[in-house]
């Protein structure tokens, strides 16, 4: 009976935190466990407090996928009258143009947040809250068991020890009944001691368990708040990118005047008009300005940074634009501009009356993007392919081919596919806009994300959605320039060998057909 006083008192000054029946339990467990133990209530109460502030930190509703979390933000709200303010003005002005594509970051920065949030409660949150509201209370309420099974079993033992006094004096006093009785109650209470003994025991055991295995998830607890760090880190780091390739763009284009050069492209039958007119009229498969565009990035710009997001100059383009819709075969000069190019591609895309993946299956193509399932989704982006027509699906099909490519470089040109899809999805996917109506207020910000996520996976599966070789020089359009290196008599000179098809053979009779060279 010493010796446990001693360790209770030995166990209170080591344990100063444990108290009242928790003394109970502490002449159970080993010095390691005890200090297990004192973390547990702990870390129960850091699980619970950190998940209900990063709850309040939430911007969008609680559980809410993407598309709901979205709509709910502020950065939305705001973009959504940046669409309504730039609807009203000439989107050839400076203003109108920074007021676009601001409209477009805000959406796209209010996506990014609904993702940081979903991946922080997926992550962060519910882990945490199983952990403060599943995990650590089975523990504590086994803890609370075996306290209760000590204090019944040193009951017992109380009324055990007190009937064996009873029992004795009975038989010392030899008074016969009362005696036997004694003695049966004697026996009752043994029994009760042991099984008691043995709920004690049992609760010991588990709770020991609960213990170690606690010890051995601490570290993947402490997971979760690193988890919370590196997600949040990832946040700001794609934010910071989307802006830097908005501001980049937006500072360029704002700080070149437009260029003197005069034409009008659209009336050449190539910029502004629609995709099967300009194949039908030129005999060719692919439009002129993508095939064009790609032969020469091709050459010169797989490792150029910033691809199509960083912009070029607008007299460069304009002059680029000019010469592709004349046919024109002096395209030399373009090689050494590779965002020139992009930029021209881009513009051919963009200036198309109907987007180059149509109006028709604008829906479609947002249902299939939607699917979570990878497999599903896969398939029935397949199947929306399929259903474009003919010459949209070609064109389509050698354009993703080409940025799947271009993606394979993204270590040295950082063109991942998701930032190919930020820059190159609205110009290729948009809604029909109906005059007049106010749900398309919008369009510029809410559709532009939602594109994103239907051209990144087409980009990802090029090959699969694509399937079959591809020769991106189909109609042997033009040859890249050469260095030549002439003999150690004659001097090095640059000789061009760049040959674009003459503007009247582009340009041909609807009807005729262009024969390769």
């Amino acid at each position: 009976m010493m010796k446990r006083q001693f360790n209770r008192m030995r166990q209170q000054l080591s344990h100063p935190n444990i108290s009242g029946r928790a003394l109970e339990t502490a002449e159970y467990l080993t010095e390691d466990l005890l200090q297990i133990e004192q973390r547990v209530e702990p870390a129960k109460r850091a699980a619970h407090n950190v998940h209900k502030r990063l709850v309040a930190c939430l911007q969008g509703p609680y559980g809410a996928d993407v598309e709901k979390r979205v709509k709910k933000l502020s950065l939305m709200s705001l973009s959504v009258t940046m669409a309504e303010s730039f609807k009203e003005l000439d989107t050839d002005s400076s203003l109108g143009k920074a007021l676009e594509m601001s409209c477009f970051i805000e959406g796209m920065l209010a996506k990014i947040l609904a993702e940081f949030e979903m991946a922080l409660e997926r992550e962060v949150l519910q882990p945490l809250n199983k952990l403060s509201e599943e995990e650590l209370p089975v523990i504590l309420k086994h803890k609370k068991n075996l306290q209760k099974h000590i204090l019944d079993w040193n009951t017992i033992k109380s009324r055990l020890n007190q009937a064996a006094k009873n029992s004795g004096n009975s038989v010392n006093a030899n008074t016969g009944p009362a005696a036997s009785s004694a003695a049966i109650k004697l026996e009752n209470l043994k029994e009760e001691e042991e099984e008691m003994k043995r709920r004690v025991e049992q609760s010991k055991d588990e709770y020991m368990a609960d213990l170690y295995h606690f010890s051995t998830k601490e570290d993947s607890y402490a997971k979760y708040f690193i988890k919370l760090l590196e997600i949040q880190a990832e946040y700001h780091r794609k934010s910071l990118g989307s802006l830097d390739a908005t501001l980049a763009e937006l500072k360029e284009t704002h700080s070149q005047p437009d260029s003197p050069f005069p034409m009008d492209t659209a009336v050449l039958g190539v910029y502004g008009m629609p995709l099967e007119t300009h194949l039908k009229n030129s005999g060719r498969e692919i439009a002129l300005p993508i095939e064009a565009c790609v032969t020469m990035l091709l050459t010169s710009g797989m490792q150029e940074e910033g691809l199509f997001r960083l912009a070029a100059g607008a007299s460069v383009l304009k002059k680029l634009k000019y010469y592709l819709a004349i046919g024109s075969s002096a395209l030399d000069e373009f090689y050494a501009d590779p965002h020139a190019v992009a930029g021209a591609l881009k513009c051919y895309l963009r200036e198309l009356p109907q987007p180059l993946m149509t109006f028709e299956l604008y829906d479609d193509w947002l249902k299939a993007a939607t699917v979570k399932e990878p497999e599903s989704r896969l398939e029935l982006l397949r199947d929306v392919c399929n259903s474009l027509p003919k010459d949209n699906y070609n064109n389509l099909r050698y354009l993703i081919r080409f940025l799947a490519k271009l993606a394979e470089h993204q270590e040295v040109n950082k063109m991942t596919p998701s930032n190919i899809a930020i820059v190159l999805g609205p110009n290729l996917l948009w809604p029909q806009q109906s005059e007049g109506s106010s749900v398309q207020l919008d369009m510029a910000s809410v559709s532009s994300i939602q594109v994103v996520g239907v051209v990144e996976p087409l980009i990802q599966n090029a090959e699969t959605l694509f399937p079959g070789d591809i020769d991106f020089n189909i109609s042997d359009l033009l040859t890249p320039p050469v260095l030549e290196i002439k003999d150690s008599e004659g001097p090095s000179v640059e000789e061009s060998t760049s040959h674009l098809i003459p503007a009247e053979q582009v340009f041909s009779l609807p009807g005729e057909r262009q024969e390769k060279p």
